[in-house]
């Protein structure tokens, strides 16, 4: 136990009454266990032992009875098998005297009484009943009558006198052994009673106790902690009663201390986090309106500068038209580099009047079937599939909750892109899959192009971003970064999965409609997703494949430059049969990084 200069500590109290208490209960429970034992063996005596010791007296009786009877039987009668009775009687006789001297063991005074019933039995038979029957198979039975007279009768009574003595003393013996029971169970009953005096002293002296050296500690120091809890930072805690409390209460004093020392540093720090907060809210929102203010002008000067820039291309290609072979060849170049400069600016100034528009000019979200979509997105693309011997496929699509044009142009560039970033001499196969994870469906765009090295998987989506020269792949490189935007708009993500072993595959996520994820949820051994090259539900992809044009001339590449004009106004005009909405000169599937 540990003391201090307060007193006992409180675990040291503890363990002395638990210590008390214990000895205590201990020398009640050994108390009962010994009476206990001893009435177990009264109640044994009385069930056990005294009780077949007198029911087989009183049968040991009816037995010399028997016998008495049976000699009296055979004597009028003469008859042997009257006699019977008296031989199955002296068997009987037998085998209760040994049963009841095993029972007759532990008590020795009965055992004298049991004697003497046997002594006097065994006396008349010699002196009456066997003298008696020797009579009757000499003389007959007038022979054995003779010798039955009063004398024999008292000499039976005798025994019945020596039965009555022992089953009085079984009796006495069963009244002892009763008594003991009674005596025994109150003496049990006393001990219950002083064990649950016990407890129930025990049980107020660790109220009390409880109550002054726990309770009221602590709801002292609970009270000194919740004047510090609402704020009262400089209020000083002590700690009362037992060592331990006041221990606790030097440690809550110290943590106070240290709150408040810590508290203090908060403020300051939150003083200049509001500082720091204001200045960037502030900007932010210059950041907004500058966004703002940069879409507007990217949107009002892509759409002004299309008049003018028709009218330079336009005149470009009728000078190159008219003018071709009759100038020197320099001016033929020169005229070739215009008309070419002039459409390249016109799909920049297209690509970035579309990327402005995303979010801005909206159609409405309704349900889109993207397999119905791929149809159109194979009819878009198909000069260009067919220039490069390309193969379109798609497993089964799922339906999206979207705006149509922009899943349009979002499908068409990615599939443009792949077909243009192709590995030379190998026809490039395009295939479009999707899988149902959780609530999004994710959608796969894999080709066998030349591939991205892992470095460049995040700035493909950078507007303006690319990764090849201009006569390399021809582009404007912001055909990704509509296509993340597109996504984003659809609440999705877009990523370069690196983990293909050939070419590329670029996954987005669309929110999947709850019909969708309900099925997916109910449904048994389902995942919801195709496997490559498999429509979902099992049946074969769709394919769209073209033949190479055999014999076609370089210079009979299709242009496929998407170009989309806008009408005064600002109304934006269909995508071209070519290539849809803008494409891509970035890189998607298929790009690797640029040597030199």
């Amino acid at each position: 136990m540990t003391a201090t200069g307060a007193g006992w500590s409180l675990r040291g109290r503890l363990a002395l009454l638990v210590a008390v208490v214990g000895l205590l209960l201990l020398g009640v429970a050994v108390a009962e266990a010994v009476v206990a034992t001893r009435s177990r063996a009264h109640i044994d005596a009385v069930l056990n032992e005294t009780g077949p010791l007198r029911a087989q007296s009183q049968e040991l009786l009816a037995v010399l009875v028997d016998q008495e009877t049976a000699i009296r039987g055979y004597a009028l009668t003469g008859e042997r098998e009257d006699l019977a009775p008296f031989d199955t009687g002296r068997q009987r006789e037998q085998e209760l005297a040994a049963s009841m001297d095993r029972l007759l063991a532990s008590y020795p005074e009965l055992r004298d009484e049991f004697g003497t019933v046997q002594q006097r039995a065994e006396q008349w038979r010699q002196a009456v009943a066997l003298p008696v029957i020797a009579a009757i198979e000499t003389g007959g039975a007038t022979a054995g009558q003779q010798l039955l007279t009063d004398q024999s009768r008292q000499q039976f009574d005798q025994i019945r006198v020596a039965v009555d003595v022992l089953q009085n003393g079984i009796l006495e013996v069963r009244d002892e052994a009763a008594a003991n029971v009674r005596s025994t169970s109150n003496l049990l009953v006393l001990l219950l009673v002083i064990a649950a005096l016990v407890v129930l002293v025990t049980g107020v002296v660790l109220l009390t106790s409880l109550e002054r050296m726990v309770i009221r500690p602590l709801t002292s120091l609970a009270g000194q902690v919740r004047e510090v809890a609402v704020g009262d930072y400089g209020h000083r805690i002590t700690g009362t009663g037992p060592p331990e409390f006041q221990r606790l209460g030097e440690d809550v004093d110290a943590m106070r201390q240290k709150i408040a020392a810590d508290l203090a540093e908060v403020r300051e720090a939150r003083e200049r986090i509001e500082w720091v907060n204001t200045q960037l809210q502030k900007q932010a929102e210059e950041l907004t309106r500058s966004n703002r203010d940069l879409e507007q002008f990217a949107y009002v000067a892509s759409h002004d500068l299309q008049e003018p820039l028709r009218k330079v291309a336009s005149f470009c290609q009728l000078l190159q038209r008219r003018y071709a072979g009759r100038l020197d060849e320099r001016a033929d170049q020169y005229i070739a580099f215009a008309v070419d400069g002039a459409q390249r600016m016109q799909r920049l100034i297209n690509d970035l009047l579309a990327f402005s528009r995303i979010g801005r000019l909206t159609t409405g979200f309704t349900d889109v079937d993207l397999n119905r979509l791929m149809a159109e997105v194979a009819a878009q693309t198909e000069p260009a599939r067919q220039y490069a011997d390309a193969e379109l496929t798609w497993g089964e699509l799922p339906v999206i909750r979207g705006e149509e044009p922009l899943l349009t142009n979002l499908l068409v560039n990615l599939v443009s892109n792949s077909v243009k970033f192709r590995r030379a001499d190998v026809p490039p196969k395009v295939h479009v899959s999707a899988r149902l994870i959780g609530e999004d469906w994710e959608i796969t765009c894999q080709d066998n192009g030349i591939g991205i090295e892992p470095e460049f998987a995040d700035k493909i989506f950078v507007i303006f971003q690319r990764l090849h020269a201009k006569d390399a792949y021809p582009g404007t490189g912001i055909g990704l970064a509509i296509v993340k935007k597109i996504v984003e708009y659809h609440g999705g993500r877009v990523w370069v999965d690196t983990d293909v072993p050939e070419g590329t595959a670029i996954r987005f996520t669309l929110p999947a409609l709850p019909a969708d994820t309900e099925a997916a949820q109910s449904a048994t051994g389902a995942d919801g997703s195709a496997a490559d090259g498999e429509a979902a539900d099992g049946s074969a992809p769709a394919t769209v494949g073209t033949d190479a044009a055999a014999g076609r001339a370089d210079d009979e590449v299709p242009v496929g430059d998407g170009t989309v004009g806008a009408e005064a106004g600002g109304d934006s005009q269909r995508p071209s049969a070519v290539a849809g909405l803008p494409q891509a000169g970035g890189g998607t599937g298929g790009m690797k990084e640029a040597v030199g």
